[in-house]
């Protein structure tokens, strides 16, 4: 099977035209009610009529190049600063916070999980108004108040400020993943998708490995040399204020679609739109569409989709809130849980950029990315089966447990590949990512902290829960279709 032959696509019913002119007047009515909902593409024809384009290869590559130079490192960038923001808790977790605001018994667990609940409850508003509003405006906005909201942290004083501050962070990064997904189905054509989408997702892993070297030299450089202000807080200053000044250039440089992308010249914008005509998707609708909404809810493959983002994302969500503690558990010390995680930031990386690249490759994205998931259920083994003394061979399992959003990042290439028309397409990401919030709260309160310890993670093991936990990844892998044609 071949990714790029499924059809999971949406289109209104059509009458065909036939020469009578008897049969050409019954076509206006029909016609009428889209008369004004065009896609955006046919702005950058108007005034063109007749023209004829052609996009040879040469000129293709060119045009990718150039794509690739201006879009891909923002891309990526601020992918990884979304993966940092919401898990800088994590480090915060072993450098202070829990002791300077107080946190008891399950505390950390809806602390960290409370960015779920409002990623959760603002996923399909914010996916209509990645549809309805200007796609990079709308973008930068979410990414320059997720930044401030970050900053903010660093002034709570209680939980339940540090609830409101997640819940709120929650909200603004709910834009990220699906609006960057349109972005690479505006501009990629099917075969470069799968690559693209990999590339900025991986920024997860480096982002892994900057946070860890950043926690790391703030918690030891306090250390020896003291801090006007707690550790954990310059964690989050730092963070947030970085993520605000990246979208700020997010919002000068990155362009709605190809109509007002200021590096390229006029003919070429119509090129680059014309190179991915291959795709029969176009580059944006801003109208509300509710006979593709009734289409998404009733397409099998999207609630497909919702089991596995939710059955994956539960171990997950224990994972990145927990990691450093988790760590801890292994019999390390808090300073070096931080140094300690960045390896599994690179395994992430390298996964995701080769799973990526052979998927395209072979034309294959699920089966190739599925290896990545079986390396984590060995990173999984790993940790619950060895003896509590080998601390190297269970930091070795949560490394190998890294690898697993490769087929959740398959998922969402296809998503972006294949789903036709802009309101079909943006309601089934939304119900996605509804899912992968969901698993990652269940995960959350769950896993590792589930004996109500404040100062020490319970050990996975031990765990009155961990049974359902590791067996998510196993059930998630039976869901994964095998064929997406309708």
């Amino acid at each position: 099977m071949e990714d790029e032959k499924m059809t999971y696509a949406s289109t209104p019913d059509m009458e065909k035209e036939s020469a009578g002119p008897d049969r050409r007047r019954s076509v206006p009515g029909k016609v009428a009610r889209h008369a004004n909902d065009a896609d955006e593409a046919m702005k950058a024809f108007a005034g063109h009529e007749g023209e004829v384009l052609g996009v040879d290869e040469a000129t293709s590559k060119r045009l990718l190049k150039k794509i690739d130079l201006h879009l891909m490192p923002l891309l990526c960038i601020i992918y990884g600063l979304n993966y940092l923001d919401k898990t800088t808790l994590s480090y915060a977790s072993v450098m202070g916070i829990k002791r300077d605001i107080n946190l008891n018994g399950d505390d950390y667990q809806w602390l960290s999980s409370m960015f779920y609940f409002g990623y959760l409850a603002w996923e399909y508003p914010t996916n209509r108004l990645l549809q309805r509003l200007p796609l990079a405006k709308y973008s930068s906005f979410c990414m320059i108040m997720w930044g401030l909201v970050l900053c903010c942290m660093a002034g709570i004083k209680s939980y339940s400020g540090g609830l409101a501050v997640r819940f709120f962070l929650g909200v603004f990064e709910a834009a990220v993943t699906p609006g960057f997904a349109l972005f690479t189905s505006q501009w990629y054509t099917k075969r470069e998708q799968g690559t693209r989408i990999g590339i900025w997702f991986s920024f997860n892993g480096w982002a892994q490995i900057f946070g860890g070297f950043l926690a790391y030299g703030i918690a030891k450089g306090a250390r020896l040399h003291g801090s006007a202000i707690a550790p954990w807080k310059i964690v989050f200053l730092v963070t947030g204020l970085l993520t605000m000044a990246i979208g700020a250039l997010f919002l000068m440089f990155m362009p709605d679609n190809q109509l007002n992308a200021r590096w390229l010249n006029p003919l070429d914008r119509r090129l680059a739109i014309e190179r991915v005509r291959v795709n029969q998707q176009g580059i944006g609708n801003k109208h509300f569409k509710a006979y593709q909404l009734k289409e998404a809810l009733l397409d099998p493959l999207t609630w497909a989709f919702a089991f596995y983002a939710l059955a994956a994302d539960i171990p997950n969500g224990g994972i990145s809130n927990f990691f450093s503690q988790l760590i801890v558990s292994f019999g390390y010390t808090p300073e070096q849980s931080l140094l300690y995680g960045t390896p599994g930031g690179a395994i992430e990386v390298v996964a995701l950029i080769l799973c990526g690249y052979y998927g395209d490759r072979f034309g294959n994205r699920l089966l190739i990315s599925i290896s990545g998931l079986l390396v984590s259920i060995l990173g999984m083994i790993l940790i619950v089966a060895l003896p509590l003394s080998n601390h190297v061979g269970r930091l070795i399992g949560y490394y190998l447990t890294q690898a697993s959003p490769t087929l959740f990042v398959a998922l969402l290439s296809l998503i972006a590949t294949n789903v036709a028309g802009y309101t079909k397409k943006t309601t089934v990401a939304a119900i996605y990512l509804i899912s992968y919030c969901a698993g990652n709260i269940i995960g959350s309160s769950g896993t590792l902290n589930t004996a109500g310890t404040t100062d020490k993670v319970q050990d996975p093991r031990h765990s009155d829960r961990k049974m359902p936990l590791d067996m998510c990844r196993p059930v998630s892998l039976t869901d994964t279709p095998t064929d997406c044609s309708t």
